[in-house]
């Protein structure tokens, strides 16, 4: 784990607070990480050296409701934008780049609808479409949890609640090698090849922080996903990324392929032989290699 990480409290227009970790030189370009659903911030070797060691500074962050993030109940995928401006301002910068993992993949896309003068480019990892995206069938090929999840949200927050509430029992003292255990019916075969120690650790540690003050922020990332997201995707003009895997069972194929369709802006990586896990720990330095050439720098 990299000896320089910082983190602290940032406050936000309307007197909430993130959480926040920086790593890497004062003066380098920030790349802004959004993780996923449902994941607090916990520092993780790999991911910061292939910012770093490209002269990147790297920021990650709970979201509203994760960790020790203030809850914002009821916000929209777009207000993730208005949280990374406030982050950007604390930390003195201006222009950024910015990745999103599986449910950070939304909030990376906002941030480049949103905040245009500011985004440079943005890519996503396995991450999931619109749920109300014309011509996708949102759940088909989605493991058996995932499924059982979101059919719970779509029968309002309080069913909700109660799925969120009692999956969260199996990941409050989740270890590492409990995680495919845990993830069950949403692990390929891939995936479960790509689950080193090392990477196991922190997904478990992930899983641990996001739920140790509640579900508040898993709660709020599922019903935003399930709402109008609050930004136009054929807007967007800074370049995207869009990486996706076919061998991927907690957001499949199928999701990255829309968001291709629909995003004028997209670059597409869709590797038919990559999982959820393996296509962003196998990859992340052509990721990142590729945010930095999109963003022009």
């Amino acid at each position: 784990m990299p000896s320089d990480e910082v983190w602290q409290m940032v406050a936000t227009p309307d007197g909430r607070s993130l959480e926040v970790m920086v790593a890497g030189p004062d003066d380098g370009l920030p790349l802004v990480h959004h993780g996923g659903t449902p994941v607090g911030a916990v520092a993780f070797g790999p991911l910061i050296d292939a910012a770093v060691s490209r002269g990147l500074r790297f920021v990650t962050y709970s979201r509203p409701g994760y960790a020790t993030s203030g809850v914002c109940h009821g916000r929209s995928v777009a207000a993730a934008a208005q949280d990374v401006s406030a982050i950007l301002d604390a930390l003195g910068a201006d222009r950024f780049v910015t990745v999103g993992w599986s449910g950070g993949g939304p909030h990376a896309l906002a941030c480049a609808a949103v905040l245009p003068q500011r985004c440079l480019s943005a890519a996503t990892i396995a991450s999931v479409a619109p749920y109300l995206a014309p011509g996708l069938d949102w759940l088909d090929g989605q493991g058996e949890e995932n499924v059982e999840e979101f059919e719970a949200a779509a029968r309002g927050e309080k069913a909700l609640t109660a799925f969120l509430v009692e999956a969260a029992e199996d990941m409050a003292d989740v270890s590492a090698d409990d995680v495919v255990a845990v993830l069950g019916d949403l692990m390929s075969d891939v995936d479960k090849a790509a689950l080193t120690s090392d990477y196991a650790e922190w997904t478990a540690a992930s899983f641990r922080k996001a739920v140790s003050t509640g579900v508040a922020g898993w709660r709020d990332d599922d019903l935003a996903f399930m709402r109008p997201w609050g930004f136009d995707l054929g807007a967007i003009a800074r370049p995207v990324a869009i990486w996706q895997g076919g061998q991927d069972r907690m957001v499949p194929f199928t999701h990255g392929e829309w968001l291709v369709d629909h995003i004028p802006a997209a670059r597409p990586h869709l590797l038919p032989d990559d999982g959820h896990l393996s296509i962003g720990i196998g990859r992340l330095t052509q990721i990142v290699d590729d945010l930095v050439h999109l963003a022009d720098l």
